[in-house]
């Protein structure tokens, strides 16, 4: 990949959201037609190497996202360079984020929902210490955001 291509979605620990939006914009892009790159990760590194977790691999399955292949890694240095947007779950995140990034690449970080379009400071709650329904919820919203998302680079 060339420098400032494609999109990272971060989370915290890179098992439940950003793995989960990955998958959905994986999925929905190649349906768009658009070939865009796509990727994610924690802003921590405690779960590094694992499997996604396997309540966002059930919801993603049961609307045929595929996460089997994913594997946690930790948000690195060269990410701020490699990628074109790198979109937050969450505002705690980004403002992680936002320490960690050389400043020539501030501009290549927001939201992911609020990127997308879906609302202004919206967050992707993290479903880690709730149930099904929980994370069923986030599925809706990845979808939501990954459909503004696929409007967005239509538009130009």
């Amino acid at each position: 990949m060339s420098e400032g291509e494609g999109i990272l979605f971060v989370c915290l620990g890179n098992i439940c959201r950003s793995p989960l939006v990955e998958a959905v914009a994986r999925e929905e892009f190649a349906r768009a037609g658009l070939d865009v790159p796509v990727d994610s990760c924690g802003t921590g590194g405690w779960h590094a190497g694992q499997k996604a977790d396997p309540r966002s691999i059930a919801a993603g399955a049961a609307e045929g996202y595929n996460l089997s292949r994913h594997r946690a890694r930790q948000l690195a240095e060269l990410d701020f360079r490699q990628w074109r947007w790198l979109l937050a779950m969450d505002q705690n995140n980004l403002e992680e984020m936002r320490a960690r990034c050389p400043d020539s690449f501030h501009d290549r970080l927001g939201l992911f929902l609020e990127f997308s379009g879906v609302g202004q400071g919206e967050e992707v709650p993290d479903p880690y210490y709730g149930g099904r329904e929980d994370f069923r919820a986030v599925l809706a919203l990845a979808r939501r955001g990954v459909d503004g998302l696929i409007d967005h680079i239509q538009d130009g």
